[in-house]
C-alpha cells in the first residue's frame, strides 16, 4: 500500500455509496484508499468525534466573486474565506459582475491574476456568452472555462448583455462543435417587460412570473433537441419547469437542473414587508411550489443545489425603503448553504448522502470536475466535518463575505462546520490562501 500522509477515522463517512464508519487514508493531497473503520496507520492520524460526519468537500458551482471591478461587492479573498468557513472545497466564479466580464481571453487572463493569491479554496471559472462574442467561446473553451453562462433578458449590468433567439441558437451550434456546455438564466424578457411591477414583495413576485421561467426553459429544451448542446438550467424556481425537465431527460435531452437554498428554505407569504435581502431573481415563490421543488429533487429532475451568491454593497438593497422594485435582486448564502439545506432536508426524511450527492458529487460532474465532490479512492482529499445535530443562529456581522446582509440573519440552523479540509490539510483562513485555480481538463 501507498505510504499515508493522513489517516482520518469517522464512524460517520458519506461516501456515494451511503454513510458508514471508515478510515480514509490521504497520499499526496489525494484520497489513496477507503478502509473499515479502524484499519489504516499514517504519519498523522485525526479522530472524529463521535457526533461529527465527515463529509466530501461542498462543490459550489454558481457563485458571483465580482472581482475585479466590483470588489467593494465581494473579492476572491472575503468569498473564498466563506466558502472554508462554510465547508465549501471548490468554487466556480461566474462571469458577469466583475469588470471587464469574462467574455474573451484577456479578460479571464486578468481573472485569474487577481484570484491568484487570494484563494482560500480551489476556484474555477465559467466563461460568458453575449452578443458579439461567438468567435470567442471556443478560445476560451481551449483556455480551460467549465462552460458559458448566458441571459435570455438583461442581467442586472450593462456590460453582460442577454442573448436574443438567434444568438442562443448560433451560440448553442457553435458550442456543440466542441461539446462545450452552456448555462443559461431562464427567464423569457418579453414576458417580463409586460408584467405587473411595484415595491412591495408581491409587487416584485408578479413582475417576475413563473410563466416567464417556464416559457424560457421550454426555448432552451427545444434549441437543445435540434443543435444537440448540452446545456443546464441555473436556479430553477418555478415548479412549473419540472415537467418539461422529465420529458426532455426521457427523451436523451442532455440537460441538468439547479436550485438554490433560499427557494428550498423560504416562500414568499413569509417574506416581511420591506425585507429586500429576500430579493434575487428569479424570486423566492410560494410554500407549495417550494414543496414541489423538493419533490423535483426527490425525483431527480433537479440534479444540484448551489448557492447562487449574489452579493452586494448594503447601500444597494435599499434597506432604507425597503423597495422591492428597485432593491438589488441577489442572495449572499455562501458560507451557510450547507447547513441551510440540511435544516430543511433533515425536516423531509432526507439524509446527509442525498445532500452530498445534490450539493458535492452532483455539481462537480456538472463542471466537469473529475476529481471534486466524492470520498472515493483517486479524488481530492477535500473533506467537510460536519455536526448535523449541532446548530447555531445566522449573524450576518460574523460571516466572511464582504457585506453583512443576507435573508438567513437570525434564523436558526441545523448543522455546524467544525473544519474544511483542502487536499489533506485543514483550511485555516488565519494563516493565508492555499486554493489552486482550476482550469477544464486539468483532471482529466
Amino acid at each position: 500500500m501507498t505510504s499515508l500522509d493522513l489517516a482520518i477515522q469517522a464512524r460517520r463517512v458519506v461516501t456515494p455509496a451511503g454513510e458508514r464508519p471508515l478510515a480514509v487514508g490521504v497520499a499526496g493531497g489525494r484520497i489513496a484508499v477507503v478502509a473499515p473503520y479502524g484499519t489504516l496507520t499514517a504519519a498523522r492520524q485525526v479522530e472524529l468525534d463521535d457526533d461529527e460526519v465527515l463529509m466530501p468537500g461542498v462543490v459550489d458551482s454558481h457563485v458571483h466573486v465580482n472581482d475585479p471591478g466590483r470588489t467593494e461587492w465581494e473579492g476572491f479573498t472575503s468569498a473564498t474565506k466563506a466558502a472554508a468557513a462554510g465547508g465549501v472545497t471548490t468554487i466556480v466564479d461566474m462571469p458577469l459582475n466583475s469588470i471587464p466580464p469574462t467574455c474573451d481571453v484577456p479578460a479571464l487572463d486578468l481573472k485569474r491574476k487577481t484570484a491568484e493569491r487570494q484563494a482560500y479554496v480551489d476556484v474555477g471559472f465559467w466563461g460568458g456568452a453575449i452578443p458579439g462574442n461567438l468567435a470567442d467561446l471556443r478560445p476560451l473553451h481551449e483556455a480551460g472555462v467549465f462552460g458559458f453562462k448566458c441571459f435570455l433578458l438583461h442581467s442586472g449590468v450593462d456590460e453582460f448583455p442577454p442573448l436574443d433567439a438567434a444568438e442562443l441558437e448560433a451560440a448553442m451550434r457553435e458550442l456543440a462543435t466542441f461539446d462545450g456546455l452552456l448555462i443559461v438564466h431562464a427567464e423569457d424578457a418579453h414576458l417580463i417587460e409586460t408584467a405587473p411591477s411595484g415595491p412591495q414583495y408581491d409587487g416584485f413576485l408578479h413582475s417576475r412570473p413563473r410563466a416567464a421561467e417556464n416559457e424560457a426553459v421550454a426555448q432552451v429544451i427545444g434549441l437543445a433537441r435540434r443543435t444537440g448542446c448540452r446545456v443546464h438550467i441555473l436556479h430553477v424556481s418555478s415548479a412549473e419547469v419540472l415537467p418539461l425537465l422529465a420529458e426532455a431527460k426521457s427523451d436523451g435531452v442532455r440537460i441538468t437542473a439547479e436550485t438554490c437554498p433560499h427557494y428550498l428554505t423560504f416562500s414568499s407569504e413569509e417574506i416581511p414587508p420591506g425585507a429586500t435581502p429576500y430579493k434575487c431573481c428569479p424570486p423566492i415563490r410560494e410554500a407549495a411550489n417550494r414543496e414541489l421543488l423538493w419533490q423535483g429533487l426527490r425525483d431527480g429532475l433537479i440534479d444540484l443545489v448551489v448557492s447562487d451568491h449574489s452579493p452586494s454593497t448594503i447601500d444597494l438593497k435599499h434597506l432604507d425603503t425597503g423597495d422591492f422594485g428597485t432593491a438589488w435582486g441577489g442572495i449572499a448564502s455562501l458560507q451557510v448553504a450547507l447547513p441551510a439545506v440540511w435544516t430543511q432536508a433533515r425536516r423531509r426524511g432526507f439524509t446527509l448522502t442525498d445532500v452530498a450527492r445534490w450539493m458535492s458529487q452532483a455539481p462537480a460532474a456538472q463542471a466537469g470536475l473529475a476529481r471534486k465532490g466524492r470520498i472515493e479512492p483517486g479524488y481530492d482529499a477535500d473533506f467537510c466535518v460536519f455536526a448535523p445535530d449541532d446548530a447555531f443562529v445566522v449573524d450576518a456581522n460574523t460571516l466572511q463575505h464582504k457585506n453583512a446582509v443576507t435573508p438567513y440573519a437570525g434564523w436558526p440552523l441545523a448543522g455546524v462546520v467544525r473544519r474544511t479540509w483542502l487536499r489533506g490539510a485543514p483550511i485555516d483562513i488565519d494563516a493565508g490562501p492555499s486554493g489552486r485555480l482550476l482550469n477544464r481538463g486539468d483532471e482529466q
